[in-house]
């Protein structure tokens, strides 16, 4: 099993708020977590790099006391993602409360565990999972977005919301709020089939068609193609204009 994360600040931010983590288990199991933060010049990165953090230990801690999570069924592993958003979401409001300069910080928060054939995945906010399975590319997570929510509601298009001025206005982060709830996810993954966790700053610029037809490339058992294809997906959505910071997490079953 494959994997690799890259991020850049793009073109027009000073500072990038996106922060990432993958952790590869015993057992070839794989946790991975994209996070975009908001909230002003220090509290956007502040927010991501503590969401991350918090909900990376509670993975963390699971793993420890059920080593390759053995004997934990799709429910207690759940469980535990749902535990790591609490967590997360605990950590970054009670800084933001507690500091006038981080007043209002928040962050996008989208996570998985691959286990054997199976895929456990969270999302609260924009940051997205998708699967590419038998030459398809499926969005996984749904958006916490006033656009998809106009969409979900038959009051704007799917193709009126890509152009939308008001596409990055989220209705859910972590930290915001005392709670938060966030959307769960399961599906089935075999051998040649890829995940991949990003935030806006990628989905901004580039279809999944294409971020599918680039992520094609990489080949089992062989670390250079995935990594060029997660910098082949930022230097794209940098030539389109980069106008956020760029996270892509590939995982390759």
């Amino acid at each position: 099993m494959l994997f690799y994360g890259k991020t850049d600040v793009g073109r027009r931010r000073a500072v990038n708020q996106d922060t990432f983590v993958i952790r590869k288990y015993a057992g070839d199991v794989l946790f991975a977590v994209v996070c975009d933060g908001m909230g002003g010049a220090n509290g956007g990165d502040t927010a991501s790099a503590v969401a991350v953090e918090a909900f990376r230990k509670q993975l963390d801690k699971c793993e420890s006391e059920h080593p390759s999570f053995f004997g934990l069924n799709g429910e207690d592993i759940t469980d535990a993602l749902s535990v790591g958003v609490t967590e997360a979401n605990r950590a970054v409001y009670q800084m933001a409360v507690s500091n006038p300069e981080l007043t209002g910080m928040g962050t996008t928060l989208v996570g998985c565990v691959v286990e054997g054939d199976r895929v456990y995945a969270v999302n609260v906010g924009d940051s997205r999972l998708y699967a590419v399975k038998n030459g398809e590319i499926e969005q996984v997570s749904h958006d916490h977005s006033l656009v998809q929510y106009l969409v979900d509601c038959g009051r704007m298009t799917p193709e009126e919301a890509k152009v939308s001025t008001m596409k990055n206005r989220i209705t859910r982060a972590v930290g915001t709020e005392k709670t938060v709830g966030a959307d769960f996810f399961e599906l089935t993954v075999g051998f040649g089939d890829r995940l991949i966790l990003c935030s806006d700053g990628l989905t901004n610029h580039v279809e999944p068609e294409e971020i599918r037809d680039i992520t094609a490339g990489v080949m089992p058992h062989d670390p250079d193609t995935i990594q060029h294809a997660a910098e082949a997906l930022i230097a794209l959505a940098n030539e389109r204009g980069g106008t956020d910071n760029i996270t892509a997490v590939i995982l390759a079953v």
